[in-house]
């Protein structure tokens, strides 16, 4: 990975999928999702969640099935996805989920590593960086908030000029990432209208946040301007978004929709039945 992001818990599931899923019979060959037509959602996929198959061909099946964006990629990657025609709709970023912004002691690597990756982001025409608030470890809210404007303003000016939206990820500290700090979506509204710029906003989760606040449908329309970037999972274990989980996605989808949104909606479940077959089928939930 030409950019690492310390996740560990996002590695370690991808190398268990990846296992899975070279394993199955039949992977090349589900042809039960036509490219959607008229849909009001853009939708992604996160690369990490089919580690069992080539970048190139989960290009092509999810170009196959109307997906237009390839989420949380790194350098190396990047040329596949562009060579394919598809958008990498979410790069990576510096740092990772323990060690992020809201670290002053982190910022100059940070800073470094982000001033070098804008250019490169913006020279491949994707749109959006993930950025990552790091651990409380035993900082308060108000502190780890203030932290992360520090740094983010330093990056700023850099994203604006350059057409890059910076996104910070919300995540659940409850079960997946004990002591995240970035783990409530008025946290992280916070730190965007500190920051003051529309370069500057959430990657909202709908996994980790249903599983920290629930109420997802209310809160996504209260806070739509702080969002630029959302992420699907199934509630709970972070599979299928379908009947097997607790959210109705199609209208969580609509919601989006319906306020405006015109960002991308990137599906990060990790398929536990045949792995394009289920992401037709989420396609499809979401084409609203």
């Amino acid at each position: 990975m030409g950019v690492p992001r310390g996740i560990t818990r996002r590695a370690a599931l991808a190398a268990a999928a990846g296992a899975a899923l070279s394993a199955r019979p039949g992977l090349a060959e589900p042809r039960d999702a036509p490219a959607r037509t008229g849909g009001r959602i853009r939708q992604g996929v996160s690369r990490w969640c089919y580690g069992g198959v080539a970048l190139e061909d989960l290009c092509r099946r999810a170009k196959e099935m109307g997906i237009v964006g390839i989420d949380l990629l790194s350098e190396p990657e990047w040329a596949t996805v562009k060579a394919q025609g598809l958008v990498c709709s979410m790069a990576n970023g510096p740092g990772g989920i323990a060690d992020g912004w809201n670290t002053l002691a982190n910022h100059e690597r940070l800073v470094a590593e982000s001033e070098r990756l804008l250019p490169l982001v913006a020279a491949m025409g994707w749109p959006n960086m993930i950025l990552l608030s790091g651990n409380r470890r035993g900082l308060s809210d108000d502190e780890g908030i203030r932290n992360c404007v520090t740094g983010i303003k330093r990056i700023i000016g850099s994203a604006e000029r350059l057409g890059v939206t910076l996104c910070m990820e919300l995540l659940n500290s409850k079960r997946d990432h004990k002591d995240y700090q970035c783990d409530h979506t008025a946290w992280g509204v916070q730190v965007v209208k500190q920051v003051g710029s529309e370069r500057f906003k959430l990657l909202y989760d709908i996994y980790h946040m249903q599983i920290m606040e629930g109420d997802v449908v209310a809160t996504i329309r209260e806070n739509l301007p702080y969002i630029a970037h959302f992420h699907t999972g199934g509630v709970p274990g972070r599979n299928e978004i379908d009947a097997t989980q607790e959210l109705n996605y199609r209208r969580v989808c609509q919601a989006i929709a319906d306020g405006g949104f015109t960002g991308f909606v990137a599906h990060e479940f990790i398929p536990k039945r045949d792995p394009m077959a289920s992401l037709a089928q989420a396609v499809r939930i979401c084409d609203v």
